[in-house]
């Protein structure tokens, strides 16, 4: 794999005001991301960033002003890695997400924490120090094969093994069965996996559009050519009763192994040693759009 290309960048504020229905702030150590993940929604943030390179390829590091009054933050949801993974392999030499999380001790924010990497494992003392903070990690296969096609992060085996240790550490976590490529992911079986060790379960769907549409489609040509009569039909043809079945089947499986399964309602308000509840998430336009709006606003979320 070529090396990526790494810049320091000044920035101002490092905590955007976020329309992410998930959040109050949206937070991004970084520009860019080196995991590369081949679906990558936030690949649309190439256009703010100057860069001509392919998006995965390079990375800004950011350095920020001290914040000054972290306790304006209290009880604000914060999310960190809406358009980057603030644990990429960066992180170990550059940092910043571990900065971060020192300036913001003892505020009093709550933090979601979004990431593909168990290098986040360096961070958990601090991390249990926030109230109520939760760590997501995408996981959408158990197959190391496939994973590897997608994207340059660790293993789907170190990310539940992450996902195990910040649980027994009494932190709430989700495993993000994110993005379901379909006929590929095998919900049920990371399900099976994770049930165990989190909180939450969310589920999106794959949603292809702009640049890496091409990119997926000519891999499912490629790699699962019997798939493409469905994706043809999914995505070409924009016909959603795929997603409307798998919804009635993995409630129906929910209700089955003695789960919960509720629609976009992502609140932890129930018991910690609960079991955890599956969220269908299928609203990915939604996330799209408010991104889109965050980086307009605010010239991009991940250079502000």
């Amino acid at each position: 794999m070529t090396e990526p290309i790494i810049n320091e960048i000044e920035t101002g504020n490092i905590l955007s005001k976020s329309n992410l229905p998930v959040c109050e702030y949206s937070v991004n150590p970084y520009v860019g991301c080196t995991h590369a993940c081949k679906y990558c929604y936030a690949s649309f943030m190439k256009r703010f960033t100057g860069h001509t390179e392919k998006w995965g390829t390079f990375l800004d590091v950011k350095h920020w002003k001290e914040i000054k009054n972290p306790g304006k933050y209290k009880g604000k949801e914060l999310f960190i890695g809406s358009v980057t993974d603030p644990y990429n392999p960066q992180e170990e030499i550059y940092g910043r997400t571990r900065a971060l999380l020192e300036q913001l001790k003892g505020s009093g924010a709550k933090l979601s924490i979004a990431t593909k990497s168990d290098l986040i494992l360096r961070d958990l003392d601090l991390i249990k120090t926030f109230p109520n903070a939760r760590v997501s990690w995408s996981v959408n296969t158990l197959d190391e094969n496939f994973r590897a096609d997608m994207d340059n992060a660790v293993s789907i085996k170190r990310r539940l093994a992450a996902m195990k240790a910040f649980y027994h550490a009494g932190v709430r976590t989700t495993c993000f069965i994110s993005p379901i490529f379909p006929g590929i992911t095998d919900i049920k079986a990371i399900i099976r996996q994770a049930i165990s060790q989190c909180n939450l379960i969310w589920l999106e769907n794959l949603n292809l559009r702009g640049s890496y549409k091409t990119v997926i489609m000519d891999y499912i040509k490629e790699k699962y050519p019997q798939l493409c009569p469905l994706y043809h039909t999914i995505y070409d043809c924009k016909d959603r009763s795929y997603w409307i079945t798998l919804d009635k089947e993995l409630k129906a499986f929910a209700a089955e192994i003695g789960l919960d399964y509720v629609t976009n309602d992502d609140s932890m308000t129930r018991d910690f040693n609960a079991p955890p509840v599956i969220v269908n998430y299928f609203y990915h336009e939604q996330i799209k759009r408010s991104a889109r709006k965050d980086s307009d606003n605010h010239a991009g979320i991940a250079g502000s």
